[in-house]
């Protein structure tokens, strides 16, 4: 008779308790079920007790170490990124950069430049925004800014320590068709008090007008305004050699050598200038008119070429800027709005389709004559 091997005694084995079993769980493995069961349920009467308003969405996990992997703020090379922690006191957008606000504007999804992207905003032009990046007066979450810096809609821009709300949709620029009368300084602040143009225009909810190029004291004539600072940057810039148009008249006559030289070129204190064209309007007595075209916008420009041949300039006129032309009866101190159409042709922009553009189009154009805010009479 074999003999069997000895072998340990082991304890009866006992089924454990629910209690035990409830303990030795993984109540993160319980509430990934419970979700699960949410989202999806099992039981066969599930139907008869389903919520009518549908499935809600797994909520992520709450905790201290838990992290959500959407939100951009919170990865690694947030810094490198375009995009930044929102600072005390401010509201993050919900969502992240690609959340939307209700009723918010479509984002563009690549970065744009600093200057290009408050040139729109209507904060300054171009170079006027250089020249406060330079000087430290515009921050990017909270860092200073730099030259030729892309942002992004999740960065936080601040100019002389106030946020600026930023929009990243194309919209539709405003330009503004001003007559400027003799007496009026193209200038927001004038240490002598004089009146000055912007006193005249329609106050802006969002942004500031900005003047394209000047004119001085005692010129009149065509003056353009926008909102956007792109738009006045291709304008002003002296690369697209816009031409402008003045009619000047003079104590005296020129020459036919004085004319030539007009045209081939007078040196000035600044550099060569000259005129594209130079046609003679007729004239009574003293006073003889006429009509330039010139490519610059130096100051004074015009009659420092007219003194530098020895005529004075007893008037200048201008009467048109690039393909903006000073409407006939648009007269002295009165200004009107550019219908949307034009503006966006002239700023190289598609014209927006809608109900409303199409209506605003149809309407005819409002001349305004207004006065200074300040209670000046116009001269």
């Amino acid at each position: 008779m074999s003999r069997k091997p000895n072998r340990p005694l082991r304890p009866p084995t006992k089924k454990k308790s629910d209690a035990i079993e409830i303990l030795d769980r993984d109540p993160r493995a319980d509430r990934r079920a419970a979700r699960d069961e949410e989202v999806q349920p099992s039981a066969p009467d599930a139907h008869l007790n389903a919520d009518p308003r549908g499935a809600r969405r797994a909520r992520p996990e709450s905790g201290r170490g838990s992290r959500r992997p959407d939100d951009p703020a919170r990865r690694a090379d947030a810094h490198q990124t375009a995009l930044g922690q929102p600072q005390r006191g401010e509201r993050a957008p919900r969502g992240g950069v690609s959340g939307r606000a209700r009723n918010a504007p479509t984002t563009l999804t690549e970065p744009e430049r600093l200057q290009k992207v408050l040139a729109q905003a209507g904060v300054a032009s171009r170079r006027e925004i250089e020249d406060w990046v330079l000087a430290g007066r515009i921050s990017v979450n909270g860092l200073p800014a730099a030259l030729g810096q892309k942002i992004g809609p999740g960065d936080r821009v601040k100019v002389n320590g106030k946020l600026v709300p930023l929009r990243f949709s194309q919209r539709s620029p405003r330009v503004l068709i001003y007559h400027k009368p003799e007496g009026e300084i193209v200038s927001r602040d004038d240490p002598e008090g004089r009146p000055t143009v912007f006193e005249r225009l329609p106050l802006l909810r969002k942004g500031r007008w900005l003047a394209v190029g000047r004119l001085d004291f005692n010129t009149s004539g065509l003056l353009l305004f926008t909102n956007d600072g792109d738009l006045a940057n291709r304008l002003m810039h002296p690369r697209y050699e816009l031409e402008r148009e003045y009619a000047v008249r003079v104590l005296g006559e020129l020459t036919e050598e004085q004319a030539q030289s007009l045209c081939e070129g007078i040196q000035l204190e600044d550099g060569l200038a000259k005129f594209n064209q130079l046609r003679a309007e007729g004239g009574e007595g003293a006073n003889h008119w006429y009509r330039v075209t010139i490519s610059e916008g130096r100051n004074r420009e015009v009659r420092r070429m007219f003194e530098a041949v020895g005529l004075t300039v007893s008037r200048l006129m201008r009467v048109r800027y690039g393909s903006v032309e000073l409407p006939a009866r648009l007269k002295r101190g009165m200004w009107m709005e550019m219908p949307e159409a034009d503006a966006c042709r002239l700023a190289g922009v598609p014209v927006p389709q809608s109900r409303e553009s199409d209506e605003r189009a149809k309407r005819p154009v409002k001349l305004h004559r207004t006065q200074p805010r300040g209670g000046a009479k116009e001269r």
